[in-house]
């Protein structure tokens, strides 16, 4: 019996593999950093709702029924915590969202080899999405440690 793919054909594949291997060898070390964002605003996140948490507790075990401005300071800390926790969670998600388009990235690179398709221009797309969503993730990210950084009333100089 003999081959199904002359040999030439088979050599031709391989080699293109081995060109997808190289050019993915990038986007992995994307997806570390992606990864490695993620785990910071996780940790960004449990500070925030752990503060959040006691901060309510905190509220609730006041019984006194006029407001005062103590309680009131707690409520627009309150309101602060609650738009850092959002800013965290959408970062997250485009963070999230980035990871997905750069592993599709990958994925369509390969499969434009194994096929023999020409599928580049679909491949650009997402790595541009994936992009613009990291980017997303990183001004969330940035935003929110500036709402921390200020939130005392203490300006940035």
């Amino acid at each position: 019996m003999g081959d199904l793919l002359p040999r030439a054909a088979m050599e031709s594949n391989i080699t293109d593999i081995t060109r997808v291997i190289q050019l993915a060898v990038a986007p992995v070390f994307l997806l570390t950093a992606i990864g490695t964002l993620i785990a910071v605003l996780n940790v960004r996140l449990g500070r925030n709702v752990d503060r959040r948490r006691l901060m309510e507790e905190e509220l609730r075990g006041s019984t006194e029924n006029k407001q005062t401005d103590e309680q009131r300071a707690r409520q627009r800390e309150l309101r602060l915590l609650a738009r850092r926790i959002r800013l965290i969670y959408f970062a997250m998600l485009s963070a999230g969202l980035g990871a997905l388009l750069v592993c599709l990235v990958v994925a369509g690179a390969f499969v434009g080899a194994l096929v023999a398709v020409d599928i580049s221009r679909e491949v650009a797309v997402l790595f541009i999405l994936a992009m613009f969503a990291v980017i997303g993730c990183l001004g969330m990210f940035l935003r929110e440690v500036f709402l921390a950084v200020t939130a005392g009333g203490h300006k940035i100089p």
